[in-house]
């Protein structure tokens, strides 16, 4: 037996421009909403999904955990635009020159990669099946 990933949550201080900005990154909607936060998923309601909760605090460090994401039907360049367009900006957390990944930060300073090949440039093996 093993667990499976269900939701990954993220604090936020401005829910609705957190769950609007990773939604638009995505290509996902909200699918619940109550008064603690905001619940957004993929079309096909598969897991996992990511809950936008609302805190008091804003943030103040950097991430301990992180998304690693891949550009899929553009090349990295014209994703990198496009997140940048969404609202994304770079951040330094103390990467190299020589990394192949960009690190970039969602509205409210939570830092994600976006890697450097994107999903057409994997090998089969390495492609996501879903």
């Amino acid at each position: 037996m093993s667990s499976r990933l269900a939701v990954v949550v993220i604090d936020a201080h401005d829910t609705e421009k957190v769950a609007a900005f990773w939604c638009a990154v995505l290509g996902w909607s909200v699918v619940d909403r109550d008064e603690d936060g905001i619940a957004i998923g993929p079309p096909n309601r598969n897991w996992p999904r990511i809950d936008v909760y609302e805190v008091p605090e804003t943030k103040t460090l950097k991430n301990r955990l992180h998304f690693d994401l891949r550009a899929e039907d553009r090349t990295t360049a014209e994703e990198l635009h496009r997140l940048e367009s969404l609202g994304a900006h770079r951040v330094d957390v103390g990467q190299s020159p020589d990394d192949t990944w960009v690190v970039l930060a969602d509205p409210e300073g939570n830092e994600f990669c976006l890697l450097d090949r994107a999903v057409e440039d994997l090998p089969d093996s390495e492609r996501p099946t879903n």
